[in-house]
C-alpha cells in the first residue's frame, strides 16, 4: 500500500519517539511524491555500501585519523540516519517489515548468544543507583 501524504515533523532538541512503522510511512510518503519512485535494488545496495563507507570515514576521524585539509570530520548521527533511510527504502521497495525483521533478529541473537558473553555482575550499589 502506498501512502500519499506529505509530512513535516517539527525540529526539536528532544529525541522524538519514532517507530519503525512511522519511519517507513514517512519515507514512503517522501518517495511517493516522485515519478521515479524507489531506486532499483542493486542501486540501493550500492547506496548502502556508500553510506557504510561514510560511517567508516567519520569513525576513523573520531578515532585518530586526521582529516585531509578542508575535509569535514563528519557527523556520525547523520551518517547513521542516512544508512537507515536507505535500509527503509529497501524494505519498503521489497514490502518487508523492519519491525518484524528486528524482532526476529533480536530473538536469534538473544537465543544464540545467551551464554556467549560474560554478564555484568549485579551489586546492591548498582541496583540502588537506578
Amino acid at each position: 500500500m502506498r501512502l500519499v501524504f506529505s509530512y513535516s515533523a517539527p525540529m526539536t532538541d528532544a529525541a522524538p519517539a519514532l517507530t519503525f512503522e512511522a519511519a517507513r510511512a514517512r519515507v514512503d510518503a517522501y518517495i511517493s511524491q516522485f515519478k521515479e519512485g524507489y531506486f532499483p535494488p542493486l542501486l540501493m545496495l550500492a547506496r548502502l555500501t556508500e553510506e557504510t563507507g561514510e560511517i567508516a570515514r567519520v569513525i576513523a576521524h573520531q578515532n585518530g585519523k586526521t582529516p585531509k585539509p578542508g575535509e569535514d570530520v563528519g557527523d556520525l548521527e547523520l551518517e547513521l540516519a542516512d544508512l537507515l533511510f536507505v535500509m527503509i527504502c529497501m524494505a519498503n521497495e521489497r514490502g518487508l517489515s523492519l519491525e518484524r525483521g528486528f524482532e526476529r533478529m533480536m530473538t536469534k541473537v538473544e537465543t544464540r548468544d545467551a551464554e556467549r558473553w560474560t554478564r555484568k555482575v549485579e551489586t546492591a550499589e548498582s541496583n540502588s543507583a537506578t
